[in-house]
């Protein structure tokens, strides 16, 4: 009998895990997942369950700082994610099978004082280093004016990126010409791949405080009918470029915030094309195919799950989102908001750390 996550799988999505969790990886692959992706969160996270103190405490021991050691481990996690997708990247020749690696987010904390080209440079140098000698390893870049400057370079070197942080169409735009200016540098594009991370739900989220008049047809709408035109922006572009690999879209924040969606909602709307990633919870919800309302209504996923990613709400809801949600306040609220959720993860991976190098019983003190 076919699963909902199969189903999913077969209506044309790639299937990431928002997660380098080792036992999640192994658990996922076998459902069908076929990359993953990471930040600062989900290794604070693993580091909490204590599964990972011996390895910490071997990083102690060669004498690394609280800097380096989140980011040696983030680089055990993450190699250890690549090697489960590695068949997955080879039987594609390149075009599945990835694992985000997510540079220094403090380039974007608000004490950072490095000008827009200072953090550009940056972002190339560290792009370099932890991409060298990888075979399926995606750097993600967030589209910021530090990272978007930086994203031509980055492609002409020839690395794989994922431009994250990306919640409107102007920043999709400037990502991916960015990103196309770099490919036409390289002596070939036949390897070249970028996918564009579009944060969905948080909209949503921003659109019931911030334009609380939208109709309930429309509330809760936002964030899939931005990330769907956008998907379309995507596809019309590269579709007469002659590449190998496809160019495509992440659907990122994917787990539904509000108490009353199912926690499907937003897995159903992409369905049929280009990449989700759901944390393990979101893929437990849709495997299950069964979830309990908070009023105990029971809500069974409808099989098979069909093509979606293309199917837009009636004309008036579509105006009616234009008329009342101003696109480009929402873009520098929740780019404000999201800075702060990329920087702030780093400084408790960091505190994290230095709690666990006093409370273990062997490293540096």
């Amino acid at each position: 009998m076919t699963t909902p996550l199969q189903s999913l799988i077969a209506s044309g999505t790639k299937l990431w895990l928002d997660s380098v969790d080792p036992d999640e990886v192994v658990k996922n692959r076998a459902l069908g997942v076929s990359g993953a992706t990471s930040n600062p969160i989900i290794i604070s996270d693993l580091i909490k369950t204590g599964r990972f103190d011996s390895v910490l405490m071997k990083f102690f021991d060669e004498g690394l700082d609280d800097e380096a050691t989140a980011w040696k481990m983030t680089d055990h996690l993450v190699s250890n994610a690549q090697k489960v997708f590695e068949p997955v990247w080879a039987e594609t020749h390149g075009d599945n099978g990835w694992v985000s690696f997510e540079l220094d987010p403090l380039l974007e904390d608000a004490s950072c004082k490095l000008s827009v080209q200072e953090k550009a440079q940056r972002y190339i140098e560290l792009g370099k280093k932890w991409f060298a000698g990888h075979k399926n390893r995606m750097i993600k870049v967030p589209a910021t004016p530090g990272g978007l400057a930086a994203v031509e370079e980055m492609a002409a070197a020839g690395i794989t990126l994922n431009v994250t942080l990306i919640f409107s169409e102007r920043q999709y735009i400037a990502a991916r010409d960015a990103c196309w200016r770099g490919a036409q540098r390289r002596k070939t594009t036949d390897q070249f791949k970028s996918v564009y991370s579009i944060f969905v739900s948080r909209l949503d989220v921003y659109t019931e405080k911030a334009a609380p008049d939208l109709s309930p047809a429309a509330q809760g709408q936002v964030g899939i009918v931005n990330a769907k035109r956008i998907w379309k922006l995507n596809k019309d572009f590269w579709a007469d470029k002659g590449l190998k690999l496809k160019e495509e879209m992440i659907f990122a924040s994917t787990g539904t915030k509000l108490k009353t969606d199912k926690p499907w909602k937003y897995v159903e709307a992409f369905a049929g094309s280009d990449i989700e990633t759901n944390p393990p919870a979101t893929n437990d919800a849709v495997q299950k195919g069964v979830y309990s309302m908070p009023d105990g209504q029971e809500v069974r996923i409808e099989l098979p799950i069909k093509r979606q990613v293309d199917q837009l709400p009636p004309k008036a809801v579509l105006d009616e989102i234009d008329q009342k949600v101003d696109m480009q306040k929402l873009e520098e609220t929740l780019m404000r908001e999201g800075l702060a959720k990329f920087a702030d993860p780093h400084k408790e991976l960091l505190k994290l750390i230095a709690q666990k190098r006093a409370a273990l019983p062997v490293g540096v003190k």
